[in-house]
């Protein structure tokens, strides 16, 4: 059988800062894996979209969100797609939660936060994540919070840029107003843009920056496109059998 192709799609940002960076990662992709065939798709506000991105690549694909959570653009935007334009075709979960993020926040975070002659933190951190109303990436995002917490020591909470809440910027406020003198945002987004702007004023001490080009998230993207891809196979064979 043929290497499928990895089509990797991210939501898409008007901000060109954010495109320069999805197309960092998948450079670095293509370095990780030399020979993979690696396209880039959007599911709004950027192109090109991945209905066109499916439907122009030829033979087997195997989609990979760029996506933190699950919820409904993975539900309906990118697994609606590829059922319509590639039946059978492979599609990823989202990147979190997974191990892999942890490593990759917690390193922004500890760049954020570097002092050479500072102890080590252990004020309390805002997981601050983009926001969406669907319960399953709440959930998601819960449970990178707790890993987090476990890596490094501290108190982490969750909280939303937008959609719902706790907000980010209420959440550093209630910290706050329970007596921490210090507090800290880990910026859960994979790019720059209007929702990292707007994160970087919600009032902490220090807030890391997004998680960008970062090794482990490379490995994390090849993690999940090897099974896609094992996922098409295995489909592909069942529909033979029978």
């Amino acid at each position: 059988m043929s290497t499928p192709v990895l089509v990797a799609v991210a939501h898409g940002s008007r901000n060109p800062a954010a495109q320069a960076n999805i197309r960092a990662l998948l450079d670095a992709v293509r370095a990780a894996r030399p020979g993979l065939d690696v396209r880039e798709a959007y599911i709004e506000l950027a192109s090109p979209l991945l209905p066109e991105v499916l439907a122009d690549v030829p033979g087997e694909v195997a989609v990979v969100p760029l996506l933190l959570g699950n919820g409904y653009h993975i539900a309906h935007d990118v697994a609606g797609a590829a059922a319509f334009h590639r039946p059978g075709a492979g599609v990823a979960p989202a990147l979190g939660p997974d191990d892999l993020l942890v490593d990759a926040l917690a390193d922004r975070l500890a760049e954020a936060e570097y002092c050479p002659v500072c102890p080590p933190p252990t004020n309390p951190v805002v997981l601050a994540v983009a926001g969406s109303s669907d319960p399953r990436s709440h959930a998601d995002a819960d449970a990178v919070a707790a890993v987090l917490a476990a890596r490094l020591g501290r108190e982490v909470v969750a909280a939303y840029n937008s959609s719902t809440t706790p907000s980010v910027v209420e959440t550093v406020a209630a910290l706050r107003a329970a007596g921490h003198h210090r507090v800290s945002a880990a910026t859960y987004l994979l790019s720059p843009g209007r929702f990292a702007t707007e994160i970087k004023a919600c009032g902490a001490d220090l807030v890391s920056d997004p998680l960008g080009v970062h090794p482990a998230l490379v490995e994390l993207v090849l993690r999940r496109y090897d099974a896609a891809r094992a996922s098409s196979r295995s489909l592909q064979r069942s529909t033979v059998a029978g």
